[in-house]
Parts: structure tokens; sequence; C-alpha cells
């Protein structure tokens, strides 16, 4: 599970790195983006739920080997093994949602900045317009 989180994880990053800069290829990104937040929202909202439960899980279970090493005096080195396995998966699974948020504002905020990019050069013109007539 580590490989797909690190890779998901990645992807994500690439994600938000193009659609900080104006490059051709965010076009492309906002594109998908709209397509996919347009007709396949609870399935979207549905991986979430299902990631944000499975971190949970790993979390309780971080939990439960700390009380266990706790009651032991030591951890032995299964546990410490084990433990560490689902630190770094929570922890991934943790970025991942995190920056899946960092995507849905970004992509709404720079919908928005794009929306209002082609409304400035109207109102300039016509600011410019009122006071050659005044």
């Amino acid at each position: 599970m580590t490989p797909l989180l690190c890779l998901l994880v990645i992807a994500e990053i690439t994600v938000i790195l193009v659609l900080l800069f104006r490059t051709p290829l965010r076009r492309l990104v906002m594109f998908v983006l709209d397509r996919l937040k347009e007709g396949q929202g609870p399935v979207m909202s549905t991986v979430g739920v299902t990631l944000f439960a499975v971190l949970m899980s790993s979390l309780y279970s971080i939990v439960r080997i700390q009380k266990r090493s706790m009651e032991t005096g030591g951890i032995n080195p299964t546990d410490h093994v084990l433990l560490t396995n689902h630190i770094l998966d929570s922890s991934l699974m943790g970025f991942c949602l995190f920056l899946g948020l960092m995507i849905d504002r970004l992509h709404y905020y720079v919908k928005r900045f794009d929306d209002s990019e082609e409304i400035k050069p109207w109102n300039k013109t016509k600011k410019t317009y009122e006071t050659e007539t005044d």
C-alpha cells in the first residue's frame, strides 16, 4: 500500500504545481477537474471517506501497539516494524487527504480568478470611456 500512496502523493503534488503556474497544461487539468467534479461528485467523496476510514483504522492500530508496549515495558521487533509501517501509511494517507483538499480549493480559486481575468479588461475600457466623456 505504501508504493501506491507514494505515487498518489507525487501525482497530487504534480497537479498542484500545474495549477499554480499558467501553462497550457493548466487548461487541460482544469478541464479534467471540471469534468470530475461535474458528474462524479459522490464517487470522489466516497473515495475520500474510505481513505479517511483506513487512516483512522491505522491510527487505532498505532495506539494499540503503543499501549501494548507500555504494558510489557518494551517493544519487541515485530511490533516495532508494524508500528513504523502504520506510521508511514498514516502519514501518507494524511498527506493524500490534505493534498486532495488543496487541489479542490486551488481548482476553485483558479477557476474564479480566470473568470475575473476575462472581465477585467472590459472594466478598464469602461472606466477609460467614462473618464474621456466627462
